[in-house]
């Protein structure tokens, strides 16, 4: 593992010589520590193809989800949502996440509107919190009918800069750094420059952008003296703007980031002040602190290093507090290291020529397990948004920051120091508000109104005598029938009291049928009612978006007016092989229906779940006498130990941990499989280790199909019972790549894709390290970008990409 947080604490904390913590800083480090188990925090990230689309196109996406800066294992639900200027939700999809991961697409229809939209990403336990720390991305869609340029970003006719003194407070008698950000009205950066005057009008510093509309000055400021700023911008606009009020108490606190120690000094405002005797200073990431220590004035204790040696890169926040647990100061510093996930391309082989193949192999450490996703697009098609936030600027950066931050990739290329100067004034001047630390002393914690999900949810209220009695403490049966496998699921709830009930932990894609019926023999129910309760995705709602709409990539209108016209020609290609049978096959549509010469395997099995090397069990055949999965399958795996007398549960251990868990190849748990009637299941495949499917799978996996289609035993009979339909988790579009090895007549058309690769799923060997790709040309590109993102079962994020010719 790349680190644990509290195995970092402990190692920071006994090089420390901390002095006996009072009563009240007990207090804020335990504060720090229920909120951080109370409220863990999720992130989500999407790997999109490109940048920008035209309608008739397909909007490719892979999501990683980190909890605490790991993996986030235990993630089943992804909600992603094409979101308009307006605020309408204009297509949305529910996607089941499986080893942190997850992908899926967006077809945009022939006559999609364009304009400027948002990407919108989050799991429900992300709606608990502020909706600006989901995940955002600006797309702009065009109409290949109107070959017209972007929207042009508007001319600045005004502009505002803010001030951010260090610590938080101008301190009279304590030199200090100002920082400031200049932008327009659009939000995007403003270069100025001008001047610091006080009520006499003396010039007392120099006001310079020095890197997208930041900078810096340093002031001391005097007791009662007010500080104003005359600001012109290059075009000439001009502003007089105060500066914060001076304040006469307090705490300065001044960051020196060193990279591998992060040094730091608070100055009082009076020295001989007792207050000021008693103070701490803590540092805290990602919710855990890893650093704090004593401060007192009287003695000179008032500065010290963090050791950032075991810390990973990432936002530390350092806040100064007092005896009455009030913070008096704060600052943010980034820990820039080059622990990010190592990703190197090599044996490249390219051909430009029409339809040639294309070889090349990723790199990734021996060390890890890896998930990765790659798009290959015509670079000269396909430019790049020059306004970069890639997978390492999000989650490490943005992710945690409030407010527009230009570029954000560009502090992630090199260790400069130009480069780490401008990620400091980033940290200088934008805001952060994860959490507040008044809140959490003051146990004010954030209001649960989205429980964390484990698979899908059916729950509502059972009524009776047409509505007019509640079916208290009552039972109802169910009968789940999914139409597109015509498999089925059966469950029985107890409802509460007050009629209510909820099955959780369902997985199942597209819609099922969910019939229902009491089933209670010493009540004779006769008309029994089920209200639903829907799901807050299926509500259709406006949406506020608090990350704002910005032209999200410059195109020159040579360079728009081919990709248009490319785009159309692709549709019409892809119109013509919709309307014609003989193409069918080349779409890689799952068929559904079971060939009984097959083998049960190739009937169910498929991807990784096919080729992975493992033991197969078909229970189509196989009348077992067994209760369950479990006690079907010991004794009968070499190496898996299977513990059925543990009270809490199943126990399996496959080379010192657990399998991972599938049920119809979708992510599970040992709960869940352990309800399933093993009447209903028609195969069973054990994985060896190391299975590839995702992050956990380093002790094997476990892959469970249900019967469907002609394996079912016999038709259920639904009489007598209710119908109600329940949309599930989206079918995900596979990527459609020619093999032109491979004569068809398909390929007497012509090939204008643009994006000539798409895998979400990139799997590496295990014993080479290496992930191989291969491709063939379209008809026309000449150059070839290549964008490879990926996470380790660390945590740790990669991201590296380059221009083939």
């Amino acid at each position: 593992m790349k680190w644990l947080l509290p195995v970092c604490l402990l190692g920071i904390t006994g090089a420390l010589a901390f002095y006996p913590a009072d009563e009240w800083q007990d207090k804020i480090t335990q504060a720090l520590e229920q909120y951080s188990k109370r409220f863990p925090q999720e992130k989500v990230y999407l790997h999109l193809d490109k940048d920008y689309y035209a309608a008739g196109e397909t909007m490719w996406f892979k999501a990683y989800v980190l909890l605490q800066g790991q993996p986030s294992l235990s993630a089943t639900n992804l909600y992603v949502e094409l979101v308009d200027k307006a605020g309408n939700v204009v297509s949305k999809k529910l996607l089941s996440v499986g080893g942190a991961t997850g992908s899926g697409a967006f077809e945009l229809p022939d006559n999609f509107k364009a304009g400027q939209y948002q990407v919108r990403a989050y799991t429900a336990w992300m709606l608990n919190f502020d909706a600006e720390y989901l995940f955002y991305k600006n797309i702009e869609i065009f109409d290949p009918a109107k070959p017209i340029g972007p929207t042009p970003k508007a001319p600045a006719t005004d502009f505002a800069v803010n001030f951010f003194p260090e610590g938080g407070n101008l301190i009279a008698g304590v030199a200090g750094r100002v920082a400031f950000k200049a932008i327009d009205q659009q939000g995007y950066p403003q270069e100025v420059n001008g001047i610091i005057q006080n009520l006499k009008g003396e010039t007392v510093a120099l006001v310079k952008t020095t890197r997208d509309g930041m900078g810096m000055f340093d002031l001391t400021p005097a007791a009662g003296e007010t500080y104003k700023a005359l600001i012109q911008t290059t075009k000439g606009q001009q502003k007089t703007i105060l500066l914060p009020v001076v304040k006469t108490s307090g705490v300065g606190l001044k960051v020196f980031n060193k990279g591998t120690r992060v040094f730091y000094q608070t100055l009082p405002a009076t020295k001989d002040n007792p207050m000021y005797n008693n103070m701490m200073i803590v540092a805290q990431m990602q919710q855990h602190i890893v650093y704090k220590a004593k401060l007192n004035a009287g003695e000179g204790q008032m500065s010290g290093f963090i050791p950032t040696k075991e810390l990973p890169s990432g936002i530390v926040q350092l806040t100064v507090f007092n005896s009455e647990g009030l913070p008096l100061a704060e600052r943010l510093a980034f820990v820039r290291k080059n622990d990010f996930l190592p990703l190197s391309l090599q044996n490249l082989a390219v051909n430009t020529q029409p339809r040639q193949k294309n070889t090349l192999e990723i790199k990734i450490p021996d060390t890890m397990l890896t998930s990765l996703s790659v798009s290959i697009t015509d670079a000269d098609n396909i430019v790049k948004d020059q306004d970069e936030n890639n997978i390492i600027s999000n989650l490490l950066l943005t992710s945690d920051l409030k407010g527009y931050i230009s570029n954000p990739a560009q502090y992630f290329k090199d260790t400069d120091p130009a480069t780490l100067q401008g990620l400091d004034l980033v940290m200088m001047t934008n805001g952060w508000r994860r959490f507040s630390w008044e809140k959490i002393l003051h146990n004010f914690m954030p209001d649960i109104k989205y429980p964390y999900e484990q698979g899908l949810l059916l729950k509502g209220v059972a009524t009776t005598n047409k509505g007019a009695a509640t079916l208290a403490n009552g039972k109802v049966d169910f009968i789940l029938k999914q139409p597109i496998d015509t498999s089925t699921a059966f469950s029985s709830v107890t409802t509460n009291d007050k009629g209510e009930f909820a099955i959780d932990r369902l997985q199942f894609v597209d819609t099922i049928n969910v019939f229902y019926r009491a089933n209670d023999p010493n009540k004779s129910w006769k008309d029994v009612n089920v209200k639903f309760e829907p799901h807050f995705f299926e509500k259709k709602e406006a949406v506020t978006l608090p990350y704002p709409f910005r032209t999200t990539v410059e195109i020159e209108n040579r360079v728009l007016t081919t990709y248009l016209s490319t785009v159309a020609e692709n549709t019409a290609v892809s119109r013509s092989i919709a309307n014609k049978p003989i193409f069918l096959k080349e779409v890689n549509v799952r068929e559904k229906r079971l060939n009984k010469t097959e083998s049960v395997e190739q009937r169910y099995a498929t991807g990784m779940f096919n080729a992975g090397d493992g033991y197969g069990f078909d229970l189509t055949r196989d009348e077992p006498g067994s209760l369950s999965i479990f006690q079907y399958l010991q004794s009968k795996v070499p190496g898996l130990s299977i513990n059925l007398t543990d009270p809490n549960g199943p126990a399996l251990n496959w080379r010192g941990g657990a399998p991972v868990m599938f049920l119809n190849e979708m992510p599970t748990n040992i709960s869940m499989l352990s309800n399933i009637n093993i009447g209903d299941v028609a195969f069973i495949k054990v994985l060896r280790p190391t299975f590839v499917g995702g992050f956990g799978g380093s002790s094997g996996a476990i892959a469970v199909y249900t019967r469907k289609g002609g394996d079912s035993k016999a038709d259920v009979d639904t009489r007598g019972f209710e119908k109600y339909r329940k949309g599930g988790y989206n079918i995900v579009k596979e990527f459609y790549a020619p093999d032109y090895t491979v004569r068809k007549e398909i390929h007497i058309l012509q090939d204008k894709r643009l994006t000539l690769y798409w895998n979400p799923n990139l799997v590496a060997d295990s014993l080479t390290h290496t992930a191989k790709i291969s491709f063939y040309n379209n008809d026309f590109t000449r150059r070839f970008r290549i964008v490879v993102e990926g996470m380790g079962e660390d945590g740790s994020v990669g991201h590296t990409e380059q221009l083939l010719q």
